[in-house]
């Protein structure tokens, strides 16, 4: 193996008429990106597709009627109805009271299922504030009976 110094290596090289690229002698040039490339047209005859429906552009010049006096755009009424608050009880009260007093896991859930039906009350939504009440109130009366059940049995035990 020879090794070559910098003036034998540019001796050898190829000559090319055209220069690199990216060279810093040529400024960058950017392509324009609102040019697309030119398509060929679609086939035409037995088997092709239909050519794409042809769209007018809504960027033109206005109409004469239009045109005359300064451009003023007609303003759009807009009508916001507050959405109407619902009246379905949430029974939260009686929620915290069988969380605290009777039995716990079903008082929360009964609690969880209050606050759901005070935001649907809120929002307007009847459906959804009809089921979480009804849910709120099955779980709050179940949480009182079974917490009845079990401080009677608690009762009883501490007797025997």
């Amino acid at each position: 193996m020879s090794s070559l110094d910098y003036g034998e290596m540019t001796a050898n090289a190829p000559a090319t008429d055209e220069p690199v690229p990216f060279s810093e002698t040529q400024p960058y040039q950017e392509s324009d990106p609102l040019k697309l490339p030119v398509r060929s047209p679609p086939p035409s005859g037995y088997g092709a597709a239909p050519p794409p429906p042809s769209y007018q552009s809504s960027y033109g010049l206005p109409d004469a009627q239009f045109s005359q006096g300064p451009d003023f755009q007609s303003q759009q009424t807009i009508f916001i109805t507050p959405e109407q608050p619902t009246k379905e009880p949430d029974n939260l009260i009686f929620s915290i009271f069988t969380m605290l007093c009777c039995f716990f896991p079903l008082g929360i859930a009964a609690l969880v299922f209050s606050i759901k039906t005070q935001v649907a009350n809120n929002n307007g939504n009847v459906q959804s504030a009809q089921k979480n009440s009804r849910l709120s109130i099955i779980m709050a009366r179940a949480a009182l009976g079974l917490g009845i059940v079990v401080w009677i049995l608690y009762i009883i035990i501490l007797i025997v």
